[in-house]
């Protein structure tokens, strides 16, 4: 039975033991930690790893010049289109009009990181404290510079070229094992966020929720659109060969912990290079935030409309702007975008006790919404590494056209 059936089927189970269960859902929230803490202990050293060694994989310096040029490039792309998608379906469905804020209490947002800040936590300090404590940008600032060195280095860096290649390798394999768990994860994660909210997580702020269905589906489409007119590509093989990191990406509500399955499904089921999918996936975990991009710009017209206000084209385009740029800088982690409300709002001149009033709002819900957006952040980031390896030569289509493997 393919992962991905399993996975479903664990999906429903949740629903069902936490609507007609409650206490059984307690009873096994402790396998969706565990689940969770599998998958977040893989990340730092999967992105670390994986991106040294997809750029060493590389070999020429002008190739990697190119390839990291046109992906960057492709996610600022996607992710301006994901603010203009949720901006839009905000403007045309209007879920915020009518909610009354009265009642909400304030959710602290704690103070805003200076740009000049997120740039120099881009070079870490004490990599080892970076690695510790995550700090993505970081890590992969490392992963890039270790990556170019053995490169630049030539027949002196080739063992350290073998040694990177040989830790994918095995971290791979392992990311394989802990796989083989997911269905159980996802069915105690379902299963306790069910049964923590209820009936009222499936019909509460139920406009808000449709326009982040809608959004997701319409950006997911666009990514299609690119496959299928960009990289000349079966848009329904590309569908069916990323369903296991959708699945996950759904049930973890982080795209940073579905990288290790993406980058399974990137070379089993896509027939990506291993020395692409190394560099464009662990950097679109990143900075590939097509679902947060959308939601941001979604929930700056949702607060808009709440607050009574009715913005023109220049406030707009302000909130584009802002939008995109916030959704680079959020962490992959759940709830982040919530957060970076503040930075897109705060540009238009709503006042931070106004955003938490929002946020509020929103958060006790926040949870399948969280899990909905980042769906197509997963599809974002193997969009672009679809595009990327098709456009280097490094896709085997016959392993895309073929049988998606289970």
């Amino acid at each position: 039975m393919p992962l991905w059936q399993r996975v479903i089927a664990g999906l429903v189970l949740g629903i069902a033991l936490g609507a007609l269960w409650p206490q059984g859902a307690g009873a096994i929230a402790i396998l969706g930690d565990l689940f969770v803490r599998l998958i977040r202990m893989l990340v730092v050293p999967v992105v670390l790893v994986t991106i040294a060694a997809g750029i060493a994989a590389l070999g020429d310096p002008r190739r990697l010049g190119a390839i990291g040029g046109r992906t960057v490039l492709l996610f600022a792309f996607t992710t301006v289109v994901a603010v203009t998608i949720g901006m839009a379906t905000g403007l045309l469905v209007r879920p915020g009009v009518g909610i009354a804020l009265a009642d909400v209490v304030p959710h602290a947002l704690g103070p805003a990181t200076s740009a000049a800040d997120q740039v120099l936590d881009i070079v870490p300090v004490n990599i080892i404290d970076a690695l510790a404590k995550g700090n993505m940008l970081a890590v992969i600032f490392t992963a890039v510079l270790i990556g170019a060195g053995a490169v630049a280095a030539g027949e002196a860096g080739r063992p350290v070229v073998g040694l990177l290649e040989g830790l994918a390798a095995v971290l791979l394999h392992i990311v394989r094992i802990v796989m083989e768990v997911t269905p159980l994860g996802v069915l105690a994660l379902i299963a306790r966020a069910v049964a923590s909210g209820g009936a009222a997580v499936f019909v509460n702020i139920g406009a808000l929720a449709l326009c982040v269905v809608v959004a997701s589906v319409a950006q997911m489409l666009f990514h299609g659109a690119l496959i299928a007119f960009i990289a000349r590509l079966p848009v329904l093989r590309f569908f069916r060969g990323i369903i296991d990191a959708l699945v996950v990406g759904f049930s973890t509500a982080s795209s940073s912990a579905t990288l290790p399955v993406g980058l399974r499904v990137a070379e089993d089921n896509l027939g990506i290079a291993p020395g692409v999918a190394g560099t464009v996936l662990p950097l679109g975990a990143s900075i590939g935030k097509d679902g947060t991009a959308m939601y941001v710009g979604l929930m700056g017209q949702f607060a808009l409309q709440a607050l009574g206000i009715t913005p023109d084209a220049g406030m707009l385009f302000v909130m584009l702007l802002t939008g995109a740029l916030a959704a680079f800088g959020t962490a992959p982690v759940p709830s982040a975008s919530l957060f970076m409300l503040a930075a897109m709002l705060s540009a238009v001149g709503i006042a931070p006790e106004q955003t938490a009033l929002v946020v509020g709002l929103v958060l006790p819900f926040d949870r399948l919404l969280d899990m909905t957006r980042t769906t197509p952040s997963v599809c974002a980031n193997l969009a672009v590494a679809t595009l990327v390896a098709r456009r280097a030569s490094a896709l085997d289509e016959t392993v895309f056209r073929g049988a998606v493997s289970g």
